[in-house]
């Protein structure tokens, strides 16, 4: 179920291999961060994959692949294919919650949404690192991650390692 899932992700994606590879990396961190947190595997594994699945859409509407439109446009498409899958109700409605405010924490307060965060957090926040100034990178990481997992790898990875 999971190669369907990400099939039907990338096909709407067309050849934007960036945000197939974005999405691919959400995904491994995602699993890895949830066999510490102990998440649903079904709607972290659909949450990962399908997270920006609204952008192509947002693009096309309102010509902008920011957040807000993500937000907007992800549930619908997510799930179409959820639903095509025959994925029970309540994992699809986790899910179609999830994608609907992944750029805004605090909203859905779940296991699920804050592993999904967090893995979209570890792949995005190489952008800041670029900039090299570790006292403002503690504090990202400090203020955005919302597992101790997600934390913990968000150190090792961007702090101890250097970026």
């Amino acid at each position: 179920m999971e190669n369907y899932f990400a099939e039907s992700s990338i096909s709407g994606r067309g050849d934007d291999r960036r945000r197939i590879e974005h999405a691919k990396k959400v995904l491994r961190y995602a699993k890895k961060i949830n066999t510490r947190e102990n998440g649903d595997s079904a709607v972290v594994i659909a949450s990962a994959i399908l997270h920006d699945i609204g952008i192509p859409e947002a693009e096309r509407k309102y010509n902008s692949s920011a957040g807000k439109y993500q937000e907007i446009e992800g549930p619908p498409v997510a799930k179409a294919i959820l639903e095509k899958l025959n994925v029970d109700k309540s994992t699809i409605n986790e899910v179609c919650k999830i994608i609907a405010h992944h750029h805004h924490p605090g909203i859905v307060n779940t296991k699920n949404f804050r592993i999904l965060s967090d893995a979209d957090w570890l792949v995005n926040l190489k952008d800041e690192t670029k900039q090299n100034n570790r006292k403002k990178l503690k504090r990202i990481i400090d203020r955005v991650f919302l597992t101790e997992s997600g934390w913990s790898l968000a150190v090792k990875i961007y702090l101890e390692k250097g970026g």
